[in-house]
């Protein structure tokens, strides 16, 4: 059972802008920092604002209307503005509208996701396979530096801030069927790594936050390319993420299934992600399964936010903490074994050889 959340001491209210506000993990957040006193700004793609003919849209109208005009203080302390973070442009128009409402921005969470299903030979060289792939980087990297460069200066000039950058344990771990997605989160972390540095001398912190993979991939769109039959469950024993995912999906409360080429009202299935047309998945997640999914990582984000000495990773739950240990546990039995050949390759200044120590191969 997750713990009450317990928030860091702090002088006043944290003004918070999220970069995907009409997201789950957006709209779950937010109600637990506007409950706390915290302002918010939510980033709202054009296509999600309150209005428009879309289920984020749809689920951003509901919260508002139903608890954001409802709570008292909810109404002033919550903004909505618009975001298309491909544009450099935009972004910086709505920092520097939440600056001007709250006079600060104090936390930065970048929370834009989408995944594509693919192993790297199934994401082959056709024109629309491309352009997923570049849809795939445009929203978990190129989208996500534009939104942290256009925040940089506010943070920097008051001295202060916080980047929290929501990726999950696919940023540590390479998962076979999730190649584009995963080298995505790998280069925006690298990202963010050397970010950490360069901005730590104006007190401006940076966290990356690692949940379970299912917690960005099952709350945001997925893309599914065709399966190729050499990767099929039949002739290849690889445990692939697509299999993964239709077992998950099958077990979902409802899930609303659109086809690139056609619309069918089928019932997805682990077969259903394995046809051969690319498809589009949007899961339609229950209330209560969202609140049971997202419990862990809201009650990380309201802890972590803001923090005077905030964790430069943070692995979210115990299923990731173990995944992601095996994984070090690994590189580092390996570096041990080849570690007399790493050294080997040092030349010895003085005399132009190898130091002692190299391992004779001959």
């Amino acid at each position: 059972m997750t713990k009450p959340t317990k928030f860091p001491a702090h002088s006043g209210s944290r003004v918070w802008f999220l970069t995907s506000g009409a997201s789950p993990i957006g709209i779950a957040l937010s109600r637990q920092l506007l409950a706390h006193g915290d302002s918010v700004v939510f980033g709202v793609k054009p296509s999600d604002m309150p209005g428009k003919n879309s289920n984020r849209a749809g689920d951003l109208t509901a919260f508002w209307n139903d608890q954001v005009l409802v709570n008292e203080g909810w109404k002033s302390r919550a903004r909505v503005v618009g975001l298309d973070a491909s544009s450099m442009g935009q972004c910086q128009a709505a920092v520097a509208e939440a600056v001007a409402i709250f006079r600060k921005l104090d936390v930065l969470f970048c929370c834009s996701s989408e995944a594509l299903i693919g192993t790297v030979e199934e994401l082959g060289a056709s024109s629309r396979i491309s352009a997923l792939i570049r849809d795939q980087f445009e929203t978990i990297y190129f989208g996500q530096v534009n939104m942290i460069k256009a925040a940089l200066p506010s943070m920097r000039t008051k001295q202060s801030g916080h980047v929290i950058l929501l990726t999950g344990i696919t940023g540590h771990l390479g998962t076979p069927g999730l190649g584009m997605y995963c080298a995505s989160q790998w280069a925006v972390e690298g990202f963010c790594d050397s970010l950490s540095y360069e901005v730590a001398p104006f007190n401006v912190k940076v966290t990356i936050v690692q949940p379970n993979v299912e917690i960005n991939v099952l709350t945001n769109p997925i893309a599914a390319a065709p399966q190729l039959p050499q990767y099929g469950p039949d002739s290849n024993p690889a445990p692939l993420f697509r299999e993964i995912l239709g077992g998950l999906l099958d077990r979902l409360d409802s899930t609303t299934t659109a086809a690139t080429a056609e619309t069918s009202n089928e019932s997805p299935s682990p077969g259903r992600l394995s046809s051969d047309k690319i498809e589009s998945v949007h899961p339609q997640l229950s209330e209560h399964t969202k609140s049971q999914l997202l419990a862990e990582t809201v009650h990380a984000l309201t802890a972590i936010g803001g923090h005077e000495n905030p964790p430069a990773r943070h692995i979210v739950g115990h299923e990731a903490v173990a995944s992601v240990k095996e994984k070090l546990k690994t590189v580092s039995e390996e570096l041990e074994d080849f570690v007399e050949a790493s050294c080997a390759v040092d030349i010895d200044v003085e005399t132009g050889s190898p130091q002692q120590g190299m391992v004779d191969e001959a």
